[in-house]
């Protein structure tokens, strides 16, 4: 291999390392008066389609990531988060994309959960979250939960 050969091949692999940069997600885990907590199905056109998921979104520009969790539970749910406490960090590697999960515990909000995304939603006990398929990404994050 030549000296050019290496040099473009860094290149590459550079460019493979910049188009997988890490998204950061905010997740907003909603439990309800009866202790539920709220999932909802991704669409199966997106990443990791046809799993189940707590609903949040990718923190973008200039947003911190309550901030992001408020617009993006807005957007889905149509729902106005009131207060949330962040219960932990999960970064994740998916080959084509890697992830970090920024995950809040809505503690309060205003309005009714629905799909606004015609996304179906599921009130779920925590010891239950294991019968769903979720992105690996959430593996972590479930297992904390079926804990609380």
């Amino acid at each position: 291999m030549t000296e050019t050969d290496a040099v473009n091949e860094l290149d590459a692999t550079a460019l493979q390392v910049a188009q997988r940069q890490q998204v950061c997600v905010a997740v907003g885990v909603l439990i309800d008066n009866a202790g539920r907590i709220l999932i909802a199905k991704r669409a199966a056109t997106a990443h990791q389609g046809g799993l189940w998921e707590f609903p949040g979104g990718k923190v973008e520009s200039g947003e911190t990531t309550p901030m992001a969790l408020t617009r993006e539970l807005a957007e889905e749910l149509g729902i106005i988060v009131h207060d949330s406490t962040q219960l932990m960090s999960v970064s994740h590697d998916y080959g084509d994309k890697q992830v970090l999960l920024d995950v809040y515990q809505v503690t309060q909000w205003a309005g009714e959960p629905h799909g606004l995304e015609g996304q179906p939603l599921a009130w779920v006990m925590p010891a239950k979250l294991g019968d769903y398929a979720f992105p690996a990404a959430n593996d972590s994050v479930v297992a904390h939960l079926c804990q609380m």
